[in-house]
Parts: C-alpha cells; structure tokens; sequence
C-alpha cells in the first residue's frame, strides 16, 4: 500500500503560533519529554519507524484545529523539538512510506508506544464503526482515534520508603483494583473501585491484619475492549488487552483525579508503602491490543510492523498468545521498549515488581524459547531494575510453551504444577503423598538446579483465571454461561469437588447440606494451610480468605459486574481469622523464612504412627496421610481422607505438643490425636 500524507490544514495566525518548532530535538528519549531552556518549556518528540518514508507529528488543543509539523529522522527516529506544548495537549503521529514494506495509512492516526497518558476508548461494537481504524479504509480517523496526552508527572515522593520485603518473607495477594473494593460499603461510593479506594485507611488496615506483604495487581495499563466483546455488550475485566504499556488505565480512578490518574495511581503507591506493602504491577508484553492483522489498527501495527511482531515467512502473524499476535522481543526495538517501560514504572511510580502474563514470549528469539535470551540479560543489567521482584507465568500456547522452572534465577514463576497435585490430593483424594511432599517441600525436582533457591516457585491453589476457593470447593464443573461463548470458554482441568452438591448457595437448616457445607469449610482450610505453610512464595487470591464466590464462573475475564467483585457481605470470619493466623505461624517458621531447601536436618516425614516413612508408606494411596516436623519445633498433621484419622505423635521428653492452627478441634492423650477428615492441623512444641 502506498499511500502519500495529506496536505497540511491551513491554520489561522494565532492557531499556527500556539505550537512552534524550537529545533530538530533529539533521538532519545523515545516518546515525549520536556525540559526547561531560557524559561520556556520544551518538549521532545521522538518515535522508531524503520519503514516510514515520513512522519507528521499531530498537534490537538481544546477548540483548536489539528496541527501537523514534519519530523526529522535520525537512525530510523523520527523527532521535533517544540515550543508552547502545555498539559492537556493531544498528540499522534501520521505515517506515510511509498514502498511494500509497512501497513502504513497517513490517514490513520498512531498512538505512541511510548504514551504516558491515553484519550480515546475506540469504539469497535461493530464492523461498520470499527472499519474507520482498518488501514485499507481511506476516512481520515482523527476524530475517533486514540491519542497520547501531555501530562504533569510531578509528585510528591517525601518519605516514601519501598518496603523491599525479602523474597523469603514474601506473602503476595492477587487482586483487581476495582473488584477489591467496588462493593466495600465502609468505603464512599466515589472511592469504590478505585486507585485511592485500595489506598483508603480501612482497605490498608484490612490487608494489613491479614498479614500479606505485597499486592499483586491485575493489569492497569491502558486497555482496550475487545471487538468481540463490544458486539455482545460486555467488557473487558481483568485488562489483559493493553494499547498503551506506559499509560495508567483511568476507569480505576476517582473523580477527583480524573484530570490525572497517574497522580492518584501514585498516592496509591505511596499509601501502600507506608503500611508496609509493595507493589506488583501484572504487565503484558506478549501481545497487544491491535490482535489479527485484518483488525483495527491503533499504533505499532502502523508504525513499523514487522519490527514488533512476530511473523512468518509469509507476513502472517505467529499467534502463540492467542490473541491474534505475538510481540518480537527479540529485537534491539521492542527490546528496549519493554526495559524503557519497566524503568519507568519503577522510577516514575516506585512500584516493587512485576509479573509478566504468558512469559514464555519473554525469551522467544527464533521464535524458540532461550533461557539465555537477550531480553533477559538487558533486564538483568537495568540498574534500575537491580531491587526489583520479577514473576514469570511461564507458559504460552506456542511450540515449546510450557517452561515452568527453565527462567533465569532472578525469577519467580508460577508452579502450576503445585496447583493441580494439591488440588488432586485434597479434593480428588489422589493419595500421592509423593506429589505432596515434593510441592510442599519447595518444588526442587523443578527448581533446585543452578543457584535457585525456593522461593523461586510462586505457588498458588488459585487465581485470577480459574475458580476462587470458594467455588473449587462447590462446583465439578464450570458455570461461565455469562460469557456469551456456550460455556466453551475457561480452563476444564479444574481438580474441583463440589462434596455432593453443584452450587455454592446451600440451606443450612437442611442437615445434608449443613453437614456438605462443613467439608467444603475443612477442603478450603487445609487447601489454604497447604499453601501458606510450604516452601517457597505463597500467592493468595483475593477473597479466598473469607470464602468469596463468582457463582462457577472459572473465566470472569469479561464480568466487570458483581459475578467478579468480592462479595463483602457474604465475609466469613472464621475463614479469615484461620487464613490470619496461618500467616502468623508462616512467619514464625524458620525453615520457610530462610530461603533454602529443606534436608534431613530441618525436615521430617512421618507416617501416621509417628515413625519415618518408608517406600512403602510414599506408594501407600490408600493412607492418604502423613506428618511433617519442621525445625524439630512444628508438627503438620494432614488428612486427605474423608474420615477421621488417629496419629501417634512423634514422643518428646519434658515437653508437649500444642495446637496453634487448623481446620478442626483436637485433644491430645498420651502422644495420640484423632483428626477430621480432610484436615491440616499445626502443633508447636512447648
């Protein structure tokens, strides 16, 4: 396609000296940046496009016509140096190139990759509304297209302290910032949902008493609703559709700062800070917003796209995302984009880490997987970057896309693989005590190779995409008939049990389903137990510690409704005070505070009679039981059978065993204690 720019709008005097060109300006930095020469301020354009044969930088005002000036390019950067851009000015790019190699369309607006701040939520409900953002269309899209904003990025940072929690004392909390908080009453309703809702004292006291240590937050970088989901009158919930990685979602904040969602974005860092809580930002760098080549086009498909995307020999996109396009990481380019943005959410916003959602595109290079990928390296030696926690879910849907325990050391991956053999022993009574063993102790048959120590394993029961608790505990299968796709949609492998009843609502004056309610109680605590007391880092979802529920919805990607907001008014407390005093015994354990795994000289499995185990008793799966000594100080009885089991305690002298958490009442007589089925209690030795 080769198309040429159109012409330049003819401006009115006082139009065409609001903005005026200082000089070429400058290659570096990419985006925008602004500095003070003479008492003027001057801002910095700058953009990558190998394939352009021009580039017009797109100037909006309020109540002023567009304004276009010509760049200037240096090494396949385009930049311009101008006077009299203020705060609230809009801006985009038009591309144009006379030869095969680029989708360009300067009729068509571009955002920048490197926006810090977005307008423009494009409307795509339909073909025909969508089609003005299809690069073969000739309509001038100025009007409707996204478009970077100049912001104020002052903030007052005095006394914020990051609370650089070791790796080994880590307690991380899944969460949506808009679904913590949306139905929290104790809060205004102009604070529900919101930035400085989670920053809100009652929310820091609340994540405070139960004892995490950092906030794992689903996506808040700018995001598109997806085609699809626009045509069926639905949206996007967790975020996982990003158009601009630099720029801060704004549906997440107040009001009060509409004007700057960055600003409230920050206060809700700080605020976190001083409760002692670190933040973790869930980043998407696989794919983006733009999805299939015959899609709507909003920046780096129009800015140079065979240099973010991955294709094949034949220019069709490589799609092992499963969102109709995979970012090429493996280039100088988006290489460098990936580092910029990381630097600038640690340096702009101070926030403690990130996860990356489908990690395995990281380290594509051929596009195979490589562990030694350069991306990795650059990361690695960001100075920037150097106190900074990095969790890898480490999987695509790609050749060679499942790399659980292959990422460098300075990685902690989610461990799936924890997940499913704790689920199968508990609620499918698998009786695998070697599977439970091997996940309790740390994972070292996946990560005990080169210099990893433990808590490189992020283990979790359950996340965003998935059942809650709650639900794994109360339905066999999937319940996701909202999401308009015929129940098709959401993980199957789910290892759930709903105990003889599908549906989490019950009536407890009916003795079956009081008695079925019950095992649902003891299968949540000994599953949270499970997760809080192994070695490695604990993940725990938002609402699981006080029993919430998204009615068997295991894919609420799509319900930003009350299906995915934490039901505050069905809080189970005594739930919640056993997932609190978990924490607290976490913390005391030495031999999951050091960071090192486990051996013989800390670590004891015994049988149900007190005595070691043997061959026979790992391969037993009948048993279903066993007990752990950690630090010769804490005893963990566990029973994965529905019925009661009697343990023989391993014999002290001078000293006794007491209980000090779990999931059911016991007394101790002469060393020997009879537990409920599926229990998890811990004794400590006095």
């Amino acid at each position: 396609m080769m198309i040429k720019l159109g012409a330049i709008v003819t401006l009115g005097k006082s139009e065409r000296d609001m903005f005026r060109i200082h000089n070429n300006g400058t290659p570096t930095p990419l985006g925008y940046s602004q500095f003070i020469e003479q008492g003027d301020t001057i801002t910095n354009f700058a953009l990558y496009s190998s394939v352009a044969d021009a580039v017009e930088l797109c100037l909006f005002a309020e109540g002023k016509k567009e304004q276009r000036f010509a760049m200037v390019k240096t090494d396949n950067v385009w930049h311009l140096a101008l006077e009299g851009v203020t705060f609230g000015v809009q801006y985009a790019f038009r591309i144009s190139a006379e030869n095969d190699r680029t989708l360009a369309n300067p009729n068509k607006l571009m955002l920048d990759p490197y926006a810090k701040a977005v307008v423009g939520k494009p409307d795509l409900s339909s073909a025909e509304v969508r089609s003005i953002f299809q690069l073969n269309d000739p309509r001038d899209n100025a009007e409707v297209a996204p478009k970077g904003l100049i912001i104020n990025t002052e903030f007052d940072w005095k006394n914020d302290k990051a609370p650089n929690t070791p790796w080994s004392q880590t307690i991380v909390y899944e969460m949506h910032v808009k679904g913590f908080s949306q139905l929290q009453t104790a809060l205004s309703e102009t604070l529900r949902g919101t930035y400085a809702g989670l920053a809100h004292p009652h929310s820091l006291a609340y994540l405070k008493e139960l004892g995490i240590t950092a906030v794992e937050l689903l996506p808040i970088n700018y995001y598109v609703n997806e085609p699809h989901l626009q045509e069926k009158g639905l949206q996007d919930y967790w975020g996982y559709n990003p158009l601009a990685m630099f720029a801060v979602e704004p549906k997440y904040c107040s009001q009060a700062n509409s004007e700057n969602p960055l600003y409230e974005f920050k206060s809700m860092v700080k605020a976190l800070h001083e409760a002692g809580i670190e933040v973790i930002l869930d980043v998407v760098f696989n794919h983006t917003a733009e999805s299939e080549k015959t899609f709507p086009t909003f920046s780096q498909r129009g800015i140079d796209d065979r240099t973010y995307y991955w294709q094949n020999e034949q220019g069709e996109y490589i799609n092992w995302t499963g969102c109709g396009n995979m970012l090429n990481l493996s280039n100088d380019v988006t290489r460098k984009w990936v580092v910029d943005c990381l630097r600038y959410w640690v340096e702009e916003s101070h926030v403690d880490g990130f996860r990356f959602d489908l990690g395995t595109v990281l380290g594509r290079e051929s596009p195979d997987f490589n562990h030694y990928a350069k991306l990795f390296d650059d990361i690695a030696q960001e100075p920037s970057l150097q106190q900074v926690k990095f969790i890898s879910e480490p999987w695509d849907i790609g050749h060679y896309g499942y790399q659980l325990g292959n990422f460098p050391h300075y990685f902690t991956e989610w461990n799936d693989r924890f997940r499913d053999d704790m689920t199968r022993f508990w609620l499918w009574k698998s009786g695998e005590v070697g599977a439970f063993a091997e996940r309790f102790a740390g994972s070292g048959d996946l990560f005990k190779r080169e210099t990893r120590p433990p808590h490189t394993t992020l283990n979790f029961i359950t996340a965003h995409d998935g059942f809650t608790l709650r639900d794994l505990t109360s339905y066999n299968h999937k319940h996701n008939e909202a999401n308009g796709e015929e129940n098709r949609d959401g993980r199957n492998e789910n290892y759930s049990y709903n105990h003889g009843i599908e549906g989490c609502q019950l009536d407890l004056n009916d003795e079956y389903q009081s008695a079925v309610e019950n095992q649902r109680i003891l299968a949540q605590g000994s599953l949270l137990a499970t997760l809080l007391l192994a070695n490695g880092t604990p993940m725990l979802l938002a609402g699981d510690e006080f029993g919430n529920t998204q009615l068997g919805n295991n894919n609420t990607y799509c319900q930003d409704n009350e299906i995915a907001w934490l039901k505050w008014q069905d809080f189970d407390q005594e739930l919640f005070d056993l997932t609190k005093q978990l924490i607290v015994v976490r913390k005391q354990i030495q031999s999951l505070c050091r960071d090192t795994w486990w051996s013989d000289d800390n670590v004891s499995w015994l049988n149900i009679g007190g005595e070691p185990m043997q061959v026979g008793d790992w391969h037993n799966r009948e048993s279903k039981a066993l007990q752990v000594v950690l630090d010769q100080q804490w005893l963990l009885l566990v029973n994965a059978k529905a019925e009661p089991q009697s343990f023989i305690l391993p014999s002290t002298v001078n000293e006794q065993w007491k209980a000090v958490a779990g999931t059911t009442n016991l007394t101790i007589q002469q060393h020997q204690v009879e537990i409920s089925g599926m229990a998890f209690c811990v004794l400590r030795k006095y």
